[in-house]
């Protein structure tokens, strides 16, 4: 009798001790799991983008900035907003050289123009999360765009005759929140702490810009839509209510009278592709966290010193999915 409970106890202390070290183990996975979701919602977001770059390269291309800009009109408006001084420049001076490429792995960017032969102008629209390696692709955009105008212009790098070419301008027009609003960001700054490098890029950045002109007319238009995505949701009746708030307002007021349909259209599709890509996102999510708890439950079971009860406790599966992994492990 005596070595019977003295057993008992004995088991009683080693279910105690494998309890405790299951829970052990739990906080463990869970320290592991935590850092991995990390680490997977940057895979997740990466991986996404890739797999939707063939459908969104349409959208981003068609965006309401390089559809507003397409037509030389407000392309005009948009350099006479940037260098007001320059009062002789006319539609015919300026030339699109946007970066249109067909295969979805080469990179395109927002807007690219010529002023004549003497400036390049380089211009990406920026929205909601800020980052700095918007220089390093506008340094991308800007070696492609001048091997493309050494091409159309037949000059050859490899000749003895030094090489023509517009002086380059970049501009991020920043439509987000920030808490600091720097004028002009560069790559030896950001990057290199400030010191000297063999290559440089300066980017300057806009925020507002002057009450009434183009650049001006879009933030403000972002905004209102942004305003009524979070009254409406991501609708057609959010889309709606901006572009009549905007036409009363006179923000773009003859291109949103011109291209109604086609904003709409634009929109919609952008709208569609960030709830398809959040969902994308949280079903990913879901899945690393459950096949976390998948490992921990096969740890546990291959233990062979617990209850299925108990691993379905530590491990957060159900007793049901517990048991179908023991079958699989041919533990029962």
């Amino acid at each position: 009798m005596e070595y019977y409970v003295s057993q008992r106890y004995s088991e009683e202390q080693l279910r105690c001790k494998m309890i405790r070290f299951m829970i052990l183990l739990k906080k463990e996975a869970d320290t592991r799991q935590v850092k991995r979701l990390e680490r997977n919602d940057i895979e997740i977001l990466d991986n996404v983008k890739k797999e939707q770059e063939g459908i969104m390269k349409r959208t981003i291309k068609d965006s309401v900035f390089t559809d507003l800009f397409q037509d030389k009109k407000y392309l005009l408006q948009l350099y006479k907003a940037l260098h007001p001084e320059d009062t002789d420049v006319t539609e015919d001076d300026l030339t699109d050289i946007t970066i249109k490429n067909v295969l979805t792995d080469n990179i395109y960017n927002d807007l690219g123009f010529t002023v004549g032969d003497k400036l390049m102008i380089l211009v990406e629209a920026q929205s909601s999360v800020w980052t700095v390696n918007i220089i390093v692709r506008a340094l991308m955009y800007l070696v492609q765009t001048w091997h493309d105008y050494f091409e159309r212009t037949k000059q050859n790098l490899y000749k003895s005759k030094k090489v023509q070419m517009p002086m380059p301008e970049i501009y991020v027009i920043f439509t987000g929140e920030r808490k600091t609003r720097p004028s002009e960001i560069s790559l030896s700054q950001e990057f290199f702490g400030g010191k000297e490098c063999a290559v440089d890029v300066k980017v300057k950045i806009i925020y507002d810009g002057k009450e009434g002109d183009i650049i001006n007319q879009y933030v403000i238009f972002t905004k209102v839509c942004n305003e009524q995505m979070k009254i409406y949701g991501r609708t057609r009746k959010a889309v709606m209510e901006a572009i009549r708030i905007c036409k009363d307002q006179n923000v773009l007021r003859e291109y949103l009278i011109s291209r109604e349909k086609e904003v709409v259209s634009i929109m919609m599709v952008l709208y569609d592709e960030e709830e398809i890509m959040r969902s994308y996102v949280e079903s990913e999510r879901y899945e690393a966290k459950h096949d976390e708890k998948i490992e921990t439950a096969k740890r546990l079971l291959q233990m062979q010193k617990l209850t299925n009860d108990d691993i379905a406790a530590g491990s957060g599966l159900t007793i049901e999915e517990v048991e179908k992994l023991a079958d699989e492990l041919q533990l029962v």
